[in-house]
């Protein structure tokens, strides 16, 4: 184990119901006065970044390293010294889709596996990419190169239209620095209206072992398809580990809202061995986007279908 996480969480709210993905430490009490955001400059300038967050970009250059020492962050996808069987997909997927790995809890975000339904999005998702202001406008261009490129592949998967835009949007994805995301808080609320103290303090306390996270919404109590997310990345991360967790947090906001130490080749698992989406990954991902599955599902009800489909995609093996 590295220590390191990106996680999956569900939570509930009266007209909202929000599901997250990486990882999410325990709750505290809201600090009392969250610093004051700045405005923003125009587009095409950049703030200097502050002491604090080139003392996290440090941080995370000796976390990326440490990881490659071990053999981690691993791009190759497994691969054939990496087997599994359709069993193992479907125990997966059951483990994945259909489990929270965190809940909200009298206030307060605390890790407990939990049962769930099927959820899914059902409608095209219209991503848009927000940057803190003091994120180098070369690295700007190159997070946005490589999540159009993702959306596309995620896009191929799932059947489900998916684009970037500079317009309206229903998943969000902020990168962000120390003091920016510490600050985010109004621009959380003004994203997704009706988010608890708990679900903020997540993000603007997030703890050094967070790597990075995403929020999907369903509007209302009764339904379990998406309507809006919000993935929040820190800009210190280097190029692989922040490549990482785009590849996490937005799968992780298609659905696939849990890890499973048994999942292998898979980014859903905390121990990190892989960097991005896997062969393994992507078979979970048209499981969970077959026209033969329907949000709300339960366990009972998704099993027999989730092997049907896991023996076409693997060809019928064992």
């Amino acid at each position: 184990m590295t220590g390191m996480r990106k996680t999956a969480v569900a939570l509930l709210a009266v007209g909202l119901m929000g599901l997250a993905g990486c990882e999410v430490p325990q709750a505290v009490p809201m600090p009392p006065s969250p610093p004051t955001p700045r405005p923003s400059p125009p587009a095409d300038q950049v703030t200097p970044q502050s002491e604090a967050s080139r003392e996290v970009a440090g941080h995370y250059a000796r976390v990326q390293s440490n990881l490659l020492v071990q053999g981690l962050l691993r791009v190759d996808g497994g691969g054939p010294d990496v087997p599994f069987t359709q069993r193992n997909l479907v125990d997966n997927f059951i483990r994945i889709a259909l489990y929270d790995e965190y809940t909200n809890t009298g206030g307060r975000i605390i890790a407990q596996p939990t049962e769930s339904r099927l959820r899914r999005w059902e409608q095209p998702i219209r991503m848009k990419i927000e940057f803190g202001p003091s994120i180098p406008l070369a690295q700007r261009g190159k997070d946005r190169a490589k999540i159009g490129a993702y959306l596309r592949r995620l896009s191929h998967l799932t059947g489900l239209p998916m684009r970037l835009t500079n317009g309206l949007a229903n998943f969000t994805v902020l990168i962000l620095n120390e003091d920016e995301r510490r600050a985010a808080a109004p621009r959380l609320q003004k994203l997704a209206p009706g988010i608890n103290p708990a679900s903020l303090h997540a993000v603007t306390e997030m703890n050094r072992s967070t790597l990075c996270l995403v929020f999907a919404y369903s509007k209302g109590l009764n339904t379990s398809t998406y309507a809006k997310a919000v993935a929040v990345i820190r800009g210190e991360h280097p190029d692989l580990l922040r490549l990482s967790c785009f590849h996490e947090e937005l799968a992780q906001g298609l659905g696939l809202a849990n890890d499973s130490p048994a999942a292998r080749p898979s980014i859903f698992n905390d121990d990190e061995e892989f960097g991005l989406l896997t062969h393994h990954d992507e078979l979970l991902l048209q499981m969970l986007y077959d026209n033969r599955l329907r949000p709300g599902m339960t366990i009972a009800e998704v099993r027999p279908i989730a092997k049907e489909i896991a023996a076409e995609l693997m060809g019928g093996s064992s």
